[in-house]
Order: C-alpha cells, then sequence, then structure tokens
C-alpha cells in the first residue's frame, strides 16, 4: 500500500471481513516473520501452508504417525523451519522447503503451545507449556526436557511441585502455565497461577526476578511485541496488561545481571522482587468494564501501536481493538462462531481470526478514496458547478512553463541486485536467507485418466469414419461435404471431453442455406 495515499486520520486497523480461509477444520494460525505465510494446523493432524498473497494452499505436511488435533503451530526465524505440537502428546519439526520431516518427539504431557528459540535461524530448542505441567525447555535433537520452576519457592531446581502435576491423589489439579521467549530469547517469561511473572535463566535453570500482577488472578497468556519493548498478559480476572520492558532487547541477560548486582544487600523473595521492578514496569491494563468478557488469543500489531483481544463468550465472534495509549478504537463483529485463535499481520493492518467451525476470516481495512492525497490543490466536489475559464488559462508560457532539471546523475549506476534493509525488520541485514514464498508443485495426473484418454481418441476416430448426422443429411439431398463438420469428433461417452463447443448461429444458418438450396450442375467445357 502506497503510505502518503492513505489518509492518516482513517487509523491503521482492519474494520471489515475481506476473505475467508476454508480447508478442513483449522485449529490454529501462525504468520512467518514476513507475513507472506500462513500457518495452519487442522483439526485431522495435517498442517497447510496458505501463500498469503494468493490466498491458495502453498504446502501440506501430512505425518501418517499422528492424525490427533493440532494445538499450535510456530515458525523458525527466518522461516526454514516449522514446529508442530499435537494433542497426542507429540512434537513434530518440518523443514518447510522440502515438505520432509526432520525429528519427532513424544511428551509425557499434552502441549497446548510450543515455541521455537527466536535467536536462532535454524533452532533445535523450544519452550512448551503442557496442560498438566510447568513449562519445560525441549532439546529437538536429543529428546532432554528441562522442567523451568514455576515459583521461587522452588529454589530454582527446575521440578514442579509433584502434589500439583497430579490430581489423582485427590490434590488439586495442575493450572497450565503460560511462558513466552523474549525477543532474542535469553530469558523466559513465565505467568503463573499466583498472578506472578517469572524471569527465568533457561540455561541455568534459575529465577531471577518476579514481578507481581495486580489481583493475584491467573496469567493464561504472556507473549511479547515484535520489537522487544512490551509484555502482554491476559489475567482470569478479565483484564489484559501491558508491561514496558526495562531491560535492554540485546543482551538481556547482561542487563539482568547488573540489575541483580547493584542489590546485594537484599536477599531471598525480597531481592527478586526488587529485581523484577528494575525489569518490568506496568504500562496499561485494557478490560470492558461493562461486559466483563474474557479475553481471547490477545496479541500486538506487527508495529506494537495496537493491541487485539478476541471475545471469550460462546456463540458471539468480536474482536477489541485498543491503541497503546488505552483507548478502545473498534469492535469487530464476525458470524455468530466463537473465536479460538488471533493474529495479526507483522506488516499490514491485517487480523486474522479463526472460528469454532475452523474457518479462517482475514480482517483488513476499508480504504476510502482520498483523490486530495495526490495533489495538495486537488478541490473535491459535492456536486457539479459552472466553471469560467480565465482568456490565458490553457496558453502556453514557454518562459514560465520550464521543466525542472533532475537532480539525479544520469552516468551513476544503478543497483539493481542488491536488496534495501527494511526499516520493519531491525535485524534485517541477517535475512539473506529467508524464505517468503514457496514454490508452487504440479500435482500429476492420475494414470487411470490417461488410459481413458487413450480409450477416448480410439472412440474418436471410429466417431470419424463413420461421419456426422449432418453429413449424412447432406448425402441425402444430393450434396456431399468431404469436409469435417463442427459436430464430428464429439463422444457423449468418453470422459476425457470435459468441454463441448456449440455452433454459432452464422454457421448454422449457412448449413440450413447449403440444406435447402440444390446443387448447381456445372457445364461440362469443350
Amino acid at each position: 500500500m502506497n503510505a502518503p495515499i492513505i489518509d492518516p486520520l482513517q487509523g491503521d486497523f482492519p474494520e471489515v471481513i475481506e476473505e475467508y480461509l476454508e480447508n478442513g477444520i483449522m485449529k490454529c494460525i501462525a504468520f512467518n516473520r514476513r507475513g507472506t505465510l500462513l500457518a495452519a494446523g487442522c483439526f485431522d493432524g495435517n498442517c497447510l501452508i496458505w501463500d498469503f498473497e494468493t490466498r491458495g494452499i502453498a504446502k501440506e505436511f501430512k505425518d501418517e504417525e499422528s492424525v490427533a488435533s493440532i494445538t499450535s503451530v510456530c515458525w523458525s526465524k527466518y522461516g526454514h523451519r516449522i514446529l508442530v505440537s499435537a494433542a497426542d502428546k507429540s512434537l513434530t519439526l518440518w523443514d518447510v522447503v522440502k515438505g520432509e520431516k526432520i525429528t519427532r518427539t513424544t511428551l509425557q504431557q499434552t502441549p497446548l503451545q510450543a515455541r521455537l528459540h527466536p535467536g536462532s535461524s535454524t533452532p533445535s530448542i523450544c519452550l512448551v507449556c503442557p496442560l498438566s505441567s510447568a513449562p519445560m525447555i525441549v532439546d529437538l535433537d536429543t529428546g532432554n526436557v528441562t522442567v523451568l520452576p514455576v515459583s521461587p519457592t522452588e529454589g530454582g531446581n527446575g521440578l514442579a511441585p509433584a502434589s500439583r502435576n497430579k490430581s489423582s491423589d485427590g490434590s488439586a489439579p495442575f493450572s497450565p502455565t503460560a511462558a513466552c521467549f523474549n525477543k532474542y530469547g535469553d530469558l523466559v517469561y513465565v505467568g503463573n497461577s499466583k498472578g506472578e511473572i517469572l524471569i527465568i535463566d533457561h540455561k541455568n535453570v534459575q529465577v531471577r526476578g518476579i514481578v507481581l500482577v495486580p489481583g493475584s488472578a491467573v496469567i493464561k497468556n504472556i507473549v511479547f511485541s515484535r520489537n522487544g519493548q512490551y509484555l502482554l498478559t491476559n489475567s482470569n480476572d478479565r483484564t489484559i496488561r501491558i508491561y514496558e520492558n526495562l531491560l535492554p532487547i540485546k543482551n538481556a541477560l547482561t542487563g539482568l545481571d547488573e540489575a541483580t548486582n547493584d542489590l546485594n544487600e537484599l536477599e531471598g523473595v525480597e531481592k527478586l522482587k526488587a529485581v523484577g521492578a528494575q525489569c518490568l514496569a506496568l504500562f496499561r491494563e485494557f478490560q470492558d468494564s461493562v461486559t466483563r468478557v474474557h479475553w481471547k488469543a490477545p496479541c500486538f500489531s506487527g508495529d506494537g501501536e495496537w493491541v487485539v483481544g478476541g471475545s471469550a463468550n460462546k456463540g458471539e465472534h468480536k474482536i477489541y481493538i485498543w491503541d497503546r495509549a488505552g483507548h478502545l478504537v473498534k469492535i469487530l463483529e464476525g458470524p455468530k462462531e466463537a473465536i479460538i485463535d488471533l493474529a495479526w499481520h507483522p506488516v499490514h493492518p491485517i487480523v486474522v481470526s479463526v472460528s469454532l467451525a475452523g474457518v479462517v476470516y482475514i480482517w483488513a481495512k476499508d480504504y476510502t478514496e482520498n483523490w486530495s492525497a495526490f495533489a495538495p490543490d486537488f478541490k473535491e466536489l459535492e456536486e457539479n458547478e459552472e466553471y469560467v475559464e480565465r482568456e490565458d488559462e490553457f496558453d502556453l508560457n514557454p518562459e514560465i512553463e520550464k521543466v525542472k532539471e533532475s537532480d539525479a546523475n544520469e552516468d551513476e549506476d544503478i543497483d539493481i541486485v542488491g536488496v534495501e534493509n527494511d526499516s520493519t525488520f531491525s535485524d534485517s541485514d541477517m535475512s539473506q536467507g529467508e524464505i517468503c514464498f514457496l514454490p508452487a508443485d504440479p500435482i500429476p495426473d492420475a494414470p487411470e485418466q490417461q488410459d481413458k484418454c487413450v480409450g477416448s481418441t480410439s472412440k474418436l476416430g471410429e466417431s470419424n469414419q463413420s461421419g456426422s448426422p449432418i453429413s449424412e443429411e447432406a448425402g441425402q439431398n444430393g450434396q456431399v461435404n468431404h469436409e469435417s463438420s463442427p459436430f464430428e469428433g464429439e463422444d457423449t461417452g468418453t470422459t476425457c471431453v470435459k468441454r463441448k463447443r456449440k455452433p454459432s448461429e452464422k454457421v448454422l444458418e449457412l448449413q440450413a442455406e447449403k440444406v435447402k438450396k440444390p446443387p448447381q450442375k456445372t457445364k461440362p467445357s469443350g
């Protein structure tokens, strides 16, 4: 979209349903880093890769070992790999270009969400949030599992309390815990059931800081913005909170060490809370104070300027959009189907939502024409006005209307090979091998269809030898037609011929005239 033509007062957020994607029952979605490909996990265990420019399926991954419903999909940084978690407790890593399965790991618990390490182009480490266990770091190459602590009282040993993990012994079941990497993957932020955000060094499996969330409600979702400056949490108290990241975006672990060294006089939980106060600061709170609705799959826009959240009520497809200042700017109302997943396009003002029926809806902006953007002195008229032109308005004045000379150097070589760095992506200079599009794979014809076509050609040959009904009729009237009729070659019994061509009205009139007129006798020459 050409930025100067867009009216800035319209707002850069979606407004209407532009299109919908339908193929099976889709459950979860994820964009690649550039927003050119959309991955969708299906109920039957398949993973579809949609080309978001053409809105067609570019690739389909089928795992013969798994037919369970997919719970989450995640792209690697440059789009070479995609991680799929399923309800049969499996994690599958796929090669996107080759369409081959790299590795498959089976866990002890069902993974609700799995995220690849964002700092590597070919990651083998992922963060998993299971249904009935604490978050864990899984090495997909070796299969090693490291359970992360969910409370500071665990002493950083990485072991979750056994009484909370099992419900068969009469104790309360373990509530699912949300977790995410920061931008470069050196820290993990975990939201537990006590309303605490734990900042964890996942390599040393150590809690480095604690941030208390107001209300102490269960944290259901936690996610960073693309630029790493803001952290979003969705709690059970029907409130979405935005925290500002006070640590440096790069080398956050080093900045955390410096903050810890300044607080050596404190010990225990108090020290962790003091460190957490230097890591995150509460920025905004979003809620619907009238309906008090629960939120589903909240996230940031691509540039972090907007916050979007779906209504968790059954039977309604409502999407709320706020600006970062906390003002509700738009409520999108869709079909009478609940929302199960939501994603904002990394670059454009487009929101993609998944309904309970498995249909993906694409919400886009309804742009209005603004012709004054082309010329500042252009005036739009609501009705016709009489205009009287000046006498010299269209006279040529060569002295006044001089062609402006171009400032560009015509002798300078133009670079048509190099790619300019996109300001939207802070590390775009490192993404030379990034996958943006997938080539289309042609589907070969089935051998049965080819056999049918061979049989149909033999039948066509027989029909040509026997002649068409029109040629026989012409022969009876005394006219011999040696030319092929437009009806010759048709065979209604064949499956290869899909389309029949009808003769035009002129052809039918000429044929009727030839049938009516008797053949003219030619005089013999001397």
